[in-house]
């Protein structure tokens, strides 16, 4: 064709709006290519959905999972009586005659460490603790069906031979909770195309190419019926054709559909979805339509998605940072949010804040799915009502602790020796809260007993500090995870240098007794001093309060969760806010618990900064304030003598 030829002959080639080089990105899950496709896959009151497949329930059943004498989950079924989580159990009876109440299984006191469901646990909530083992296990065959079903996806070659291009291609997929997971569906839409379209075949090795794609040769997409598509934006019409991104979104939607119809047909869950180019997207969508469908946003529909919605619902925009904007510009809404200029946020927020927000509410999230998310810490709690006053009863307590513990490591890969801990930690409150740790030794297989008696000699620990009854709340974790040995080494694996085996002998506990052994009082409170002291959120930074940077990161090492015996229903469709009893925050459902964490850090920090308060009254009594230190250094307010070469600064 000649540069003479007006682009509207027969022999012009209509040109896509993304480029070879953008094809190419989705091979390698790259966040900065817009034909990304992500998969939230959540499962539908999931709790209520393993009762209901344990008993043989059969779907159009009332059904809900009692715990003491509250409800943690509703299925479907009981929701149109008026039956939620809000109302007890006397009220979901008489709102529903024929609902079934399952009630949790249970550990309980004097009976070891081992779970059970049990007929009378809803009157036992002074002897019995809550166990989600059940669900967690259940949890762990909906992961391994949806691997499996993609894993057959990249070995299909039914739509064409598989060569260099296409094999070794696997989706990314993060088990975001116990019943939802995001999965990068771009690979493997990647080697789909490039079986479905040859055409992109000879350019697909050219990583290089920025030449737009030619548009594909679909001009009508065929969407399943329980695919929900997002109305489309409102200067875009579904009479034009389709660009790549469409057809990717296509692929997306069918390969999440055959991997909830494996999960129905093998396991009978159902679960919702949401498909679109990014995790918070994908996250909203899979909300909109439970239960058991699919929402497919597209690139074209994101605004008139995003619009509906208060940005006060989406992930980090909530608590005070969302109060703040709200009172800043008059709105919650994402619609009218969107006429708010770049530099109009930047003049009432901080440039990085102003930048995220700008973005967040046009659609645009790059955070990655990450397939390596590890648990960092595995805790075992109880609240006493009434509280617990004997050391009987708290070492009953501490046995069920352990097998619960060690359970959950035997199925993070403990006896396949991939990840053991390396900390033990003890949590026991009165009126204030204490805490006991000490290492692991590395020598030694961890079962329930080692558990057991490490739990006990740091209560013993802690009786040995003061008053300890009546106890409150009792709780053991485990932390400071480290990978185990994957395979076998050659000798030299095993020698090390001369300067590596002096810092391993000083590392290496010389008998049990170092265990037990805690870092003197001084020295740990300048320890935690210092860990306080980075994690201040700035006094300047609007978002410190709300952003998750401003939650301790060292929170679980100064203080790892102490809660409430109650298991939340991970299905947080029902209810997107949770307003906190303590600072009245509104936060999302699902940082509820790093929210809680991050309070029980505050509280330790405060403590200790009262003990050290109290401990520098004790040594230096106001009448000598300006005195120096019991270390023989001058006070702050002191003129110690200057040291040779330095001179005073005369302060005015």
């Amino acid at each position: 064709m000649s540069s003479a030829d007006p682009p509207n002959t027969p022999d012009a080639v209509k040109r896509s709006r993304y480029t070879y080089r953008h094809f190419q990105l989705l091979r390698q899950s790259s966040t900065a290519t817009p034909l990304r496709a992500i998969a939230h896959i959540d499962l539908d009151a999931f709790y209520a959905q393993c009762e209901m497949v344990r008993l043989g329930t059969p779907r159009d059943t009332p059904l809900a999972v009692q715990q003491w004498d509250s409800l943690i989950a509703v299925n479907y079924a009981a929701r149109p009586f008026g039956v939620n989580r809000m109302v007890s159990t006397a009220e979901a009876r008489k709102l529903c005659p024929n609902i079934v109440l399952q009630h949790v299984a249970t550990f309980r006191e004097g009976e070891g460490g081992r779970w059970a469901y049990r007929d009378d646990s809803f009157r036992s909530v002074k002897t019995d603790k809550v166990s989600l083992d059940p669900y967690r296990a259940a949890s762990r065959n909906i992961l391994a069906t949806m691997k499996d079903e993609l894993q057959r996806w990249c070995t299909d070659t039914s739509e064409g031979q598989l060569d260099h291009l296409t094999q070794g291609i696997t989706p990314g997929l993060e088990k975001a909770s116990i019943d939802e997971v995001f999965i990068d569906l771009s690979p493997l839409i990647y080697s789909v195309l490039l079986r479905r379209y040859p055409e992109l075949r000879a350019i697909a090795q050219d990583e290089k190419q920025v030449a737009e794609l030619p548009c594909p040769p679909t001009t009508a997409l065929q969407w399943a019926s329980e695919d929900s598509l997002i109305d489309l934006d409102p200067l875009e019409s579904e009479e034009d054709d389709p660009d790549w991104d469409d057809i990717v979104m296509l692929v997306a939607a069918e390969i999440t559909r055959s991997v909830r119809n494996a999960v129905w047909e093998k396991l009978h869950y159902t679960c919702s979805a949401g498909i679109a180019r990014n995790k918070m997207l994908a996250k909203l969508g899979s909300a909109c339509n439970k239960p058991n469908k699919q929402t497919v946003v597209r690139n074209r529909a994101i605004q008139k998605f995003l619009g509906g919605y208060k940005f006060t619902q989406i992930r980090m925009l909530g608590g005070k940072l969302g109060d703040q904007i709200t009172a800043f510009f008059g709105t919650e809404q994402v619609s009218e949010l969107l006429n708010v200029s770049l530099e109009q946020l930047r003049a009432k927020l901080d440039d990085h804040t102003a930048t995220w927000l700008y973005s967040t509410i046009r659609g645009d999230d790059r955070s990655e799915v990450n397939p390596r998310t590890q648990i960092k810490s595995m805790l075992s709690a109880k609240s006493f009502r009434p509280s617990i006053n004997s050391i009987d009863q708290a070492e009953k307590w501490l046995h069920i602790f352990a097998a619960d513990i060690y359970g959950r490591l035997v199925e993070d890969g403990l006896l396949e020796n991939r990840r053991r801990p390396r900390v033990i930690t003890l949590h026991h409150r009165v009126v204030l809260s204490r805490s006991r740790q000490t290492p692991i030794p590395g020598s030694i297989t961890i079962d329930e007993n080692l558990l057991f008696e490490l739990a006990k000699t740091l209560l013993r620990q802690v009786m040995a500090d003061g008053q300890v009854w009546p106890c409150a709340n009792l709780s053991l974790s485990v932390s400071s995870f480290e990978d185990g040995v994957g395979k076998n080494k050659a000798i030299e694996g095993f020698l090390v240098r001369a300067d590596q085996a002096k810092s391993l002998i000083h590392a290496r506990p010389r008998d049990a007794g170092i265990l037990n052994e805690q870092p003197p009082a001084d020295k740990k409170r300048k320890i935690d001093g210092i860990k306080r002291f980075f994690n201040q959120p700035h006094a300047d930074d609007p978002a410190a309060s709300d952003n998750e940077s401003s939650q301790p990161p060292l929170a679980q090492d100064l203080a790892p969760i102490i809660q409430e015996d109650i298991a939340v229903s991970p299905d947080t469709s029902d209810a997107l806010q949770f307003t906190c009893s303590r600072c009245s925050k509104s936060i999302p459902e699902y940082d509820r618990e790093e929210h809680d964490d991050w309070h029980f850090a505050k509280d330790l920090a405060n403590q200790d900064r009262q003990e050290a308060r109290d401990a520098q009254q004790q040594s230096h009594p106001p009448t000598n304030s300006r005195a120096s230190n019991t270390r023989g250094r001058p006070g702050r307010g002191g003129r110690g003598k200057s040291e040779k070469g330095q001179m005073r600064l005369a302060f005015q």
